[in-house]
């Protein structure tokens, strides 16, 4: 929770977008007027938050949801925003799914290209042929004896008897 009441006020900025934005182009509101509406836009929020928290709780919820808020603007006698607020909750969520298509689009084209360069890389190394070198070591006891050894001769008393 908020530690002062003024924390629970809403932006005066976006306050004043509002405004701006409900009233027709050349009128005028004071800052008094702007924070008297802000003030009051607040309180209408921590209200219907309230009755929408009232609702989740009678159905043993801990979240509140869309139909909570909409039940809480009935019990506030505001029943006339809810099918603009059901339409602007639609088009959001269309919104949302649409975004997230695009961006699991866009990862699935991203994957694609990445499949195809592997693809052409792997055609390209097909035509190479890899040799692997074998590293030279130190003799060790599991290495077969050469013939000359095997047999006690030695190679180059051979040469010189020759």
């Amino acid at each position: 929770m908020a530690e002062r009441p003024e924390d629970l006020n809403l932006p005066n900025t976006t306050i004043a977008k509002i405004i701006k934005d409900a009233l027709p182009d050349g009128i005028n509101v004071s800052k008094e007027a702007r924070q008297a509406i802000g003030k009051a836009a607040s309180i209408f929020v921590l209200y219907c938050t309230s009755c929408a928290n009232n609702n989740a709780l009678k159905a043993k919820r801990k979240t509140l949801t869309g139909p909570d808020v909409f039940s809480a603007l009935e019990e506030m006698e505001f029943e006339q925003f809810i099918p603009d607020l059901k339409q602007t909750l639609e088009a959001y969520k269309q919104e949302q799914k649409n975004r997230k298509e695009s961006a699991m689009q866009r990862r699935r084209q991203r994957d694609e290209e990445d499949i195809t360069e592997v693809e052409a890389q792997n055609e390209a190394d097909e035509g190479i042929e890899f040799v692997e070198e074998e590293e030279p070591h130190a003799g060790t006891s599991d290495d077969p004896i050469p013939l000359d050894q095997e047999q006690g001769l030695n190679l180059e008393d051979e040469d010189v008897e020759s």
